[in-house]
């Protein structure tokens, strides 16, 4: 099992960034006739955390999705970091070569050192 960080260029600075989970989402209910005091906290998965990038990086999310599924998984790890789970390093140089072709350098993959 290989780990690698996907980065995205930022639309407003052109920095490499990758999306992190800073806080938990938070979900409760409002009941039409009576008090519920129930929440449940949850991180995203790696794909909705990718989803969520929409309109703040130059490419859009969906499509970087779909290439890396060909190549490895998306998953958010300690409920917190972002990485692609991918069985080989071969698949990561792979996808990294599709992705440079695809979106120009606008997105990337970095192999994760244990």
């Amino acid at each position: 099992m290989v780990r690698a960080k996907l980065w995205f260029r930022c639309a407003a600075m052109h920095d490499p960034v990758t999306p992190m989970v800073a806080q938990p989402a938070q979900v409760g209910w409002e009941a039409k006739r009576r008090r519920v005091d129930l929440t449940i906290e949850r991180s995203f998965n790696g794909e909705e955390l990718v989803k969520r990038m929409k309109g703040w990086v130059t490419t859009d999310p969906a499509k970087v999705i779909e290439v890396v599924k060909k190549y490895g998984k998306l998953k958010v790890l300690d409920d917190r970091e972002l990485v692609i789970e991918a069985e080989k390093e071969d698949d990561i140089v792979s996808l990294n070569r599709e992705l440079a072709e695809i979106f120009g350098g606008e997105v990337d993959v970095e192999i994760v050192k244990r």
